[in-house]
């Protein structure tokens, strides 16, 4: 169930719809809010409408129906009032490969009518240390790997003070220390004010650094609100341990413990979404039926269960 748009959300759309020609709908009557200050994961599977809903919120494309607000202006209307104010990395950079990854920015950050050119140098260096680029500044762009390039075109939307970040599978070819630099500046970026809008495809990543997310599939909005909230949503799991597996998913189907699972030594199962059996009942249950019970509770739900309860789909959903 999707909540109302807030009025005072950073990134509103109502009603936001787009038909392609020949009738394809490629976003169907999204309501969308983004809480100013917040970190909002956008996840959706292959095809749902993700990219096409952040091309119309920047004003990359007009709509087919509906309205779309950032920064509390309507787009594509205010867009040159707006996007001096917005960051963005979408669908990958495409820096000059003839260039190094420092002139790039220079020349990026001297088409910015805004930007105060005693000051450009500097700013460009910030930004190649903030995305760890400085060692590789001078190297030219076309030597750069896919993670490398990556950067870049994050360092190129911090080049000035943002109210909105915009980003689009920001950790997209980075090894898992790149990742974790990134997530640590994200977080940063959110510390210091600026709003954080976050498409991945990566379940484990929207649920360590956003506060919010909403999912989309076919086009719809399905959910969204915090992320805690989405993930408490959807139901948690009984697991035991035991050498004695079959005894010990016959016992949990008896206490209404759908799907038992058995891998090796280990028996998990969803719990009841209504009226689930109290854990403590269960592991007599199990003792009393002879199961050696070697470790017994409850796992809290993530959001990855409550992305698959919802669409259907497991996590690799990119698109």
């Amino acid at each position: 169930m999707q909540s109302s748009p807030a009025s005072d959300a950073v990134v509103e759309a109502r009603g936001l719809t787009k038909r392609y020609r020949g009738g394809q709908l490629a976003v169907d009557g999204l309501d969308l809010a983004v809480p100013r200050g917040s970190v909002f994961g956008f996840l959706g599977p292959n095809g749902s409408g993700k990219t096409t809903t952040i091309r119309m919120l920047l004003g990359l494309i007009g709509p087919s129906g509906g309205s779309a607000r950032l920064l509390g202006e309507p787009m594509p209307d205010a867009a040159r009032r707006v996007l001096p104010r917005v960051g963005a990395l979408i669908e990958g950079p495409a820096p000059y490969g003839f260039l190094s990854g420092r002139d790039n920015l220079l020349r990026l950050d001297a088409a910015d009518p805004t930007a105060d050119p005693r000051t450009r140098a500097a700013r460009v260096g910030e930004a190649l240390e903030r995305v760890g680029l400085t060692a590789a500044a001078r190297k030219k762009a076309r030597a750069y790997s896919l993670g490398m390039k990556q950067r870049l075109g994050l360092a190129a939307a911090l080049l000035r003070p943002r109210e909105l970040l915009v980003l689009d599978e920001p950790t997209n070819g980075l090894d898992p220390q790149g990742m974790r630099e990134i997530r640590s500046l994200v977080r940063e970026l959110a510390g210091d004010g600026t709003t954080v809008f976050l498409s991945s495809h990566l379940l484990d990543e929207i649920e360590q650094v956003c506060t919010h997310a909403a999912v989309m599939a076919q086009g719809r909005l399905l959910t969204q609100g915090p992320v805690a909230e989405l993930a408490a949503g959807a139901r948690g799991r009984l697991a035991v341990t035991t050498p004695d597996t079959a005894d010990a998913a016959r016992v949990l189907k008896e206490y209404g413990v759908t799907d038992p699972t058995v891998i090796g030594d280990r028996v998990t199962g969803e719990l009841p979404p209504a009226d689930p059996p109290d854990p403590a009942e269960v592991n007599a249950a199990l003792v009393r039926a002879g199961v050696r019970v070697r470790a017994f509770g409850t796992e809290r739900a993530s959001l990855e269960d409550a992305f698959v309860a919802l669409t259907g789909e497991g996590f690799d959903v990119a698109g």
